[in-house]
């Protein structure tokens, strides 16, 4: 198991080019700071619009700040207007892409099954795939939310292009995305303990993978939630636009 926490920023559709320079400068000023810190313990990860990827990957060389794309097409290239493929995203600076969120599988009717074929299509550029997995507060309280994690999770990791390291896993429990309503110790210990027990059965090369917990991360919670049992760091979505209350989070990893 690593031991290292990986902290990561999904900007979600926020953040026109000056003020993700901004949000950049802010950061590199504190991760410049803590150089030491970062090197032992942190891996850090922001995810802004596609459109500005290229921009800040020039602010982003030889830092310590990992470039990500937040989606991605199953293909490389094709007549599939508005979309982005996997390779674009990486020319552009991305190192990982997130495929599988929660708002992705809501508002645009994404299947598991959709999400590998984005996962395989992030392996094959290289890079790592965030596969996203999460159960409604329905769900929850119907007492399925075991059986939906381990659906989603066995249906969305391509297994024809795994392999050691290239796969991370973010449990986000719907319920608590942008709700300000943080899941339990008991919840997420739980929920995090039996992703690794399937990823330990089904997965053995990734079993060893960072399991991120999101929903309603922010600085006054962070350090508590990451010395948890399973729970190798975080995905942050609106507090990763509040640079401060980012950096409160990173801290929170040391």
């Amino acid at each position: 198991m690593t031991d290292t926490k990986f902290i990561a920023g999904n900007w979600k559709m926020n953040g026109m080019l000056e003020d993700g320079r901004q949000r950049i400068e802010q950061l590199l000023a504190f991760t410049s700071s803590k150089k030491a810190e970062l090197k032992e313990n942190t891996q850090i990860l922001v995810c802004p619009p596609a459109t500005i990827l290229g921009d800040l990957k020039n602010m982003l060389k030889n830092t310590a700040i990992a470039l990500g794309g937040q989606n991605c097409h199953t293909e490389m290239s094709g007549a599939y207007t508005g979309d982005i493929s996997a390779e674009m995203l990486k020319q552009q600076g991305a190192s990982y892409v997130i495929v599988g969120h929660s708002e992705r599988r809501q508002y645009h009717g994404e299947t598991s099954e959709l999400i590998s074929k984005k996962a395989e299509a992030v392996h094959k550029t290289g890079m790592t795939a965030i596969i996203c997995i999460g159960e409604t507060a329905k769900e929850r309280a119907m007492g399925e939310a075991k059986k939906v994690i381990k659906s989603q999770l066995i249906k969305s990791i391509s297994k024809d292009t795994l392999y050691a390291d290239n796969t991370i896993i973010a449990y986000e429990p719907v319920w608590a995305i942008g709700t300000g309503e943080t899941a339990s110790q008991a919840d997420i210990e739980d929920m995090h303990n039996f992703i690794r027990h399937i990823l330990e059965e089904k997965f053995p090369t990734i079993a060893n993978t960072h399991i991120l917990y999101g929903g309603s991360v922010k600085g006054a919670n962070a350090k508590t939630i990451l010395n948890y049992s399973n729970v190798n760091g975080v995905l942050v979505g609106g507090a990763s636009l509040k640079i401060q209350e980012f950096c409160k989070i990173i801290e929170a990893s040391f």
